[in-house]
């Protein structure tokens, strides 16, 4: 997964991209265990970055959240959890960690509102598309669903395309 180079071929004088680290994979299926404390962790380490950005004079509802497989689990479970107002996620090939933490019905946040598109291939053997399926499902049920969109790449794999 390097992203910071594939983000470096597009970067734009305007946008600041930042790629950190993720947490640990424990397992790679609904009802594995987590790293729990390393989500939190890594989750915190995004909110100090955004944190960050505020007092540079980014309004926090300029800033998106994005990445692949792992950083976009971080991102989805990121903006779900912060105090911050965020302009939206894209979420590509991945799930929302720690799902049963969140509530059965709508989260009371500030982010109830948040545009998420969330992109998975059909063939992925990593990260399944049911991962991808059960995760819309959730978001759905947390935030405004007119704000969540899926879309579903055939043949694509654990990847990304254009």
């Amino acid at each position: 997964h390097g992203w910071a180079e594939a983000f470096a071929g597009i970067r734009s004088s305007h946008i600041k991209y930042i790629c950190p680290h993720a947490f640990d994979i424990i397992g790679l299926s609904p009802d594995s265990q987590e790293d729990e404390s390393g989500i939190k962790q890594a989750a915190e380490n995004v909110k100090a970055l955004i944190d960050q950005e505020v007092k540079n004079g980014i309004p926090s509802n300029r800033i998106i959240l994005g990445g692949f497989s792992q950083g976009g689990a971080l991102s989805l479970y990121t903006a779900l959890t912060t105090q911050q107002k965020l302009a939206g996620v894209t979420a590509l090939s991945c799930w929302l960690p720690l799902r049963a933490s969140f509530p059965q019905g709508p989260i009371n946040s500030t982010n109830r509102d948040i545009s998420i598109l969330q992109c998975h291939g059909d063939s992925d053997p990593l990260v399944p598309l049911m991962f991808g399926s059960l995760t819309v499902e959730k978001l759905k049920a947390l935030i405004n669903p007119s704000n969540v969109t899926f879309k579903i790449y055939e043949g694509m794999m654990h990847s990304s395309c254009q």
